[in-house]
């Protein structure tokens, strides 16, 4: 009986194996010459691979069956072939060179290759529209391995933020097609700015840890690289809306000409969402659009993108007390009187529910923002092997956030006392707004070589922000002898100079080994002029050089298996806040720097 089951075992591991086929060939050009890299995968399935130094393929232990497979490689037409797999299969494909040149060589310098020594993610246009419901660009990152979102509204709209490997956003690197986001002072990126930005997205790689070497803020936490709609061959009109929860409403308008006389393609996208929050008071109203145009042949491609964002959302970032969350009588009298709060906002306190508390009870305790962008792509192919990119950008930005304040002294607003008369009022309730007016501009650029065994980079950036910081009294309750209509208490300008240079290789050794290095300089610049809204002097300057350097080795162990070293170096030097906030009688705050 044991003979017998051990025969029947045997003979279905015989039928298990020999139900299995392989899949080889050899992906060359028109010219007979081997396509280094050429991404070969199974359609609907997640078998695939790369050529190899000679062109040659693999793809191992496949269940017999139809296929469909698929051939790509940048600045040729994609192929595929319908199989039916019954054994062993040689098959070989001849890539003809496209006419027009691909999108992804914008952004190509700033990302991690197929075999670079860096932990990534890519996420496709189809996931991007899966998942996007018209929350905010960190909750569709939420999808990818060590994200963790928060939103201020609790609805994903509005204020929200992510850490990656527990990192804030101070200190993840953000760019859009290659072009720095964070806020060049607070190294934040407020995706608030940006509603529905998700349906102009066509790809996104999110590299965690240290990365390679990108434009913009020094990445300790991750990279995130997006990339814009890139060319669709083909005319479309697209009109979306959805409904969720908390009164969540969204609705965009897209269109694009596909490409006219095999050269010029137009995009547009109208969008606006709206939510009343799960926190009280923390709507917004979100409003947004993007422009794309492009010239395309088979040697360059010029783009413009102009896209721009205005918000208006509820204050909701100071979260829910303890006290309020337990329902403790006790700790919330004591709260009321440290804090000094109004009888409204006591009673505010005392009635609201525990989850979705408010402090602010002023109908326009809101932030009001408006961002505009600017892009401008020139990439030209000097050869089969080597391409240039270059970018220029400009951003404008103006916004306020107003709010209403409790029986406060005039002169902390640096006013004089109010007669009325005969007697001296001290104390007035008050709105006040915090204003911000700022531009950034700048330019970026890399140069790219493919050939055998080698895959390098050249890149940078040259970046100015210039940004203004003031604050107005626009109502008073009792008006300052010495104030005028929309009182300024304070101002100060922060500038900032941010230059960087790269370079990346990535040398194949052999058909299963590869070593890559990557170097980054980066020299900043940053001054600080004027009061702040406590009337100190906070003017001061700062200059940094930095000196990124990162390393690796990838080996290839099957086409389902591979592994990698890498080491990197990041630095990043301190934000607004850190130098504004900090004690002038202690030593100013430094760089940081993570080695990874």
């Amino acid at each position: 009986m044991k003979r017998l089951s051990l025969l029947l075992v045997l003979q279905l591991i015989n039928f298990w194996v020999f139900s299995q086929s392989t899949i080889s060939g050899t992906i060359t050009n028109t010219n007979g010459e081997p396509l280094i890299g050429a991404n070969v995968r199974l359609k609907n399935t997640l078998k695939g691979t790369f050529t190899d130094l000679s062109g040659k393929f693999f793809i191992k232990n496949i269940k017999n069956g139809k296929y469909t497979i698929v051939v790509s490689y940048i600045g040729y037409i994609k192929s595929s072939k319908q199989i039916i797999l019954g054994k062993d299969l040689n098959i070989n494909f001849k890539l003809l060179r496209s006419s027009i040149m691909s999108d992804e060589i914008m952004v190509s310098a700033t990302r991690a290759g197929e075999k670079t020594p860096a932990t990534y993610v890519n996420l496709n246009k189809k996931n991007i529209d899966d998942n996007n419901l018209g929350q905010d660009i960190p909750y569709l990152l939420s999808i990818t391995p060590s994200v963790v979102t928060s939103s201020d509204a609790g609805a994903g709209i509005g204020y929200t933020s992510f850490r990656i490997r527990g990192t804030d956003a101070n200190r993840i690197n953000v760019t859009l097609n290659g072009i720095p986001l964070n806020d060049p002072e607070s190294h934040g990126v407020f995706w608030v700015d940006f509603p529905d930005l998700a349906s102009s997205i066509n790809n996104v790689q999110i590299q965690r840890g240290v990365g390679t070497s990108t434009n913009g803020a020094g990445a300790f936490g991750a990279t995130i690289n997006m990339q814009t709609l890139t060319l669709k061959p083909k005319a479309y009109a697209e009109i979306s809306n959805s409904a969720g929860s908390f009164q969540t409403l969204k609705s965009s308008v897209r269109v694009g000409s596909g490409l006219i006389n095999d050269k010029f393609t137009f995009d547009a996208r109208l969008s606006k969402i709206e939510s009343q929050g799960y926190i009280d008071r923390s709507s917004s109203n979100l409003k947004s659009f993007f422009v794309s145009g492009g010239y395309y042949n088979e040697h360059d491609i010029v783009k413009l993108n102009i896209f721009s964002g205005i918000e208006k959302t509820g204050q909701a970032w100071n979260g829910v007390p303890k006290c309020r969350l337990d329902n403790d009588s006790l700790g919330m009298a004591q709260l009321v009187n440290d804090d000094g709060w109004s009888d409204a906002e006591k009673e505010n306190l005392y009635n609201s529910n525990s989850r979705t508390f408010n402090r602010y009870i002023y109908d326009n305790q809101t932030d009001n923002y408006q961002q505009d962008h600017y892009q401008l792509f020139y990439s030209h192919e000097l050869s089969n092997f080597l391409n240039i990119n270059a970018a220029l950008h400009y951003t404008k930005g103006y916004g306020y956030y107003e709010s209403y304040k409790y029986n406060k002294k005039f002169s902390k607003y640096g006013l004089e006392n109010a007669i009325y008369n005969n007697d001296t009022i001290t104390r007035t309730d008050l709105i006040a707004r915090k204003l911000m007016d700022n531009d950034f501009y700048g330019i970026t650029y890399s140069m790219n070589y493919k050939l055998e065994k080698i895959n390098a980079s050249i890149g940078g950036a040259y970046n100015i922000y210039q940004g203004d910081h003031f604050g107005k009294i626009i109502w008073a309750q009792f008006a300052a002898n010495n104030a005028d209509k929309d009182y300024e208490w304070y101002k100060n300008t922060g500038n900032k100079n941010d230059f960087n240079i790269y370079t990346k290789i990535n040398y194949q050794i052999s058909n299963k080994l590869n070593i890559y290095g990557d170097i980054q300089f980066r020299k900043i610049d940053y001054t600080i002029t004027g009061i702040d809204d406590d009337f100190r002097d906070i003017s001061q300057n700062h200059k940094f050089n930095f000196i990124n350097p990162k390393t690796g080795i990838y080996y290839t162990i099957n086409d389902k298996q591979n592994t990698y070293f890498s080491f990197g170096v990041a630095h990043r030097e301190p934000n607004r806040h850190n130098y504004t906030d900090a004690d002038p009688t202690k030593p100013m705050p430094t760089d940081e720097v993570m080695r990874d």
